[in-house]
């Protein structure tokens, strides 16, 4: 019988099983640079990752419920996947000086056309674990208001904003039509809070 059973609590930061030998930058851009690290076992010896880091902090994503508990998600058009997606408003800073929650401020209401004035962090979280060392957080706005939206970028010149029930983005985010990381938990998160209030 092959048992699996661990008995130790989970310790994140218990002693690391590689040791770092080198790091130097190979990719820099206005969004994130990329690392080339050289590690090292005992019993591996020498080996190369890649690792990639954010700049100018997290990366940002805001849920937003309008009075009537709608939740606006946009429709972007992601060149990576050569695919539209429906995500919430999200981005990065323009510039070190910019928090999380301006981020956040500006992203909803340039994307999806709001203003709020309470907002709640209430997640970070890595990215890609295996090869980022990126995170991104997560704000819940409320008591919005309508606003013109601002600019977008050349490959979504203009994109819908939509709107959905808590239940039917929850259904989208299970059902795979939402594939977007920050989108999903989101909505997750939103849909299990007590009365939909991720401010508590």
């Amino acid at each position: 019988m092959n048992d699996t059973t661990t008995y130790r609590r989970f310790d994140p930061w218990r002693v690391a099983p590689v040791k770092e030998e080198s790091r130097s930058q190979i990719v820099k851009t206005h969004y994130f640079n990329v690392d080339q690290v050289t590690l090292s076992t005992s019993k591996a010896g020498q080996f190369d990752r890649f690792v990639l880091q954010g700049n100018n902090g997290d990366g940002v994503g805001v849920i937003a419920l309008t009075d009537d508990e709608k939740i606006p998600l946009v429709e972007q058009y992601r060149i990576p996947t050569h695919r539209w997606t429906l995500e919430i408003p999200g981005g990065h800073a323009v510039h070190s000086d910019e928090s999380a929650l301006d981020v956040a401020k500006r992203k909803l209401h340039e994307e999806a056309g709001y203003e709020a004035t309470n907002f709640v962090q209430f997640s970070r979280f890595l990215n890609m674990s295996s090869f980022a060392e990126y995170h991104t957080s997560l704000f819940f706005a409320t008591n919005l208001t309508r606003v013109s939206r601002g600019d977008f970028g050349p490959e979504t010149p203009r994109p819908d904003v939509r709107l959905y029930t808590i239940d039917e983005a929850y259904e989208m985010a299970v059902n795979g039509t939402i594939v977007d990381a920050k989108t999903i938990i989101a909505i997750l998160r939103l849909y299990s809070a007590p009365e939909h209030n991720l401010g508590q």
